[in-house]
């Protein structure tokens, strides 16, 4: 998370003590939802096929809806839900990359993308989202040096498997007014180095095969919408959670409000072997989503105050 000064959010309109009774059930039934949803979800760890990936969604999906977001998605997804059998009928894996500046960003995406997520490894002892996220397969990396290969073959493996992923190539959430420069390393997976002839690795490196390196797909994400109003800048901190802000105590703000929406628009996927390199295929993923968050906070802001 960067270190940008934490600008103090608006609070919910109307009674205090109504927006804090609003706060509290939602948390109640999170708490019974989480443990009985995730319970099933580790039994479907056991069964092949898709049906944990398909749940994971399911999962995402109703924590939305305990927080009342609705989300809007704009353009058509690239890939299924995936799987073995997608794999072997040879259906490129995807990796979805995203702009982040909210814990909201994973259920959010999680409903919306049948995918699992690569996330920093402290998330997976988050309460709630750590629960939901170790279950749901999500790959915790260190970024550490001395594990970046072993981190590495996992994600590809899990892309040659039948997962999709997604990647906020950011490196960091932010406050929502921009998105961050994008990280080149972080495609790695996706358009990786040609080995020098007769260059060999132990292990031997970990690649996919000929026509089945995954696609790039961008993804821009924006809270657009809150308690009926179109979010402008002065609304919009009360989503983002960066810097050194302490989660629980924003989930109990966001909480208060009646409703939300998330508006989401996916761009047409990116084929890395159209690129030169991963530096040119991340200024690529970037241009998109970028021009496209831009888009839709400008389309926010200049609607002015909106009820549905």
């Amino acid at each position: 998370m960067s270190c940008t000064d934490v600008q103090s959010p608006p609070v919910p309109t109307g009674s205090r003590l109504s927006a804090r009774l609003r706060a509290t059930v939602r948390l109640l039934a999170i708490a019974v939802w989480v443990p009985t949803s995730v319970s099933f979800e580790a039994l479907l760890l056991l069964v092949p096929g898709t049906a944990k990936i398909r749940w994971t969604r399911v999962i995402w999906g109703v924590l939305c809806r305990l927080f009342s977001m609705d989300i809007r998605v704009i353009g058509t997804r690239a890939g299924t839900v995936g799987g073995a059998r997608a794999r072997a009928r040879g259906e490129r894996p995807v990796i979805y990359v995203s702009n982040h500046c909210s814990w909201l960003d994973v259920p959010v995406l999680g409903t919306v993308l049948p995918s699992v997520f690569v996330a920093k490894g402290d998330i997976g002892a988050w309460p709630i989202m750590g629960t939901v996220s170790r279950i749901g397969r999500t790959i915790f990396v260190s970024r550490q040096r001395s594990t970046t290969g072993r981190e590495r073959d996992e994600m590809v493996s899990r892309l040659i498997g039948g997962d999709n992923l997604v990647l906020f190539p950011e490196g960091t959430s932010s406050d929502g007014m921009r998105v961050l420069p994008f990280m080149s390393a972080f495609f790695a997976i996706a358009k990786m180095p040609p080995l020098r002839k007769g260059a060999e690795t132990d292990p031997p490196l970990l690649t996919y095969a000929p026509g089945m390196a995954p696609l790039i797909q961008p993804v821009s994400l924006v809270y657009d919408r809150l308690d009926g109003l179109n979010v402008n800048r002065h609304r919009r901190p009360v989503f983002s959670w960066y810097g050194d802000m302490d989660l629980a105590p924003h989930v109990w703000q966001l909480a208060q409000w009646r409703s939300m929406r998330a508006s989401v628009i996916l761009h047409p996927p990116l084929d890395p072997d159209a690129f030169p390199s991963r530096k040119a295929l991340a200024q690529a993923a970037w241009n998109a989503v970028a021009e496209g968050a831009a888009l839709l906070r400008r389309n926010a802001e200049d609607a002015g105050p909106h009820t549905p």
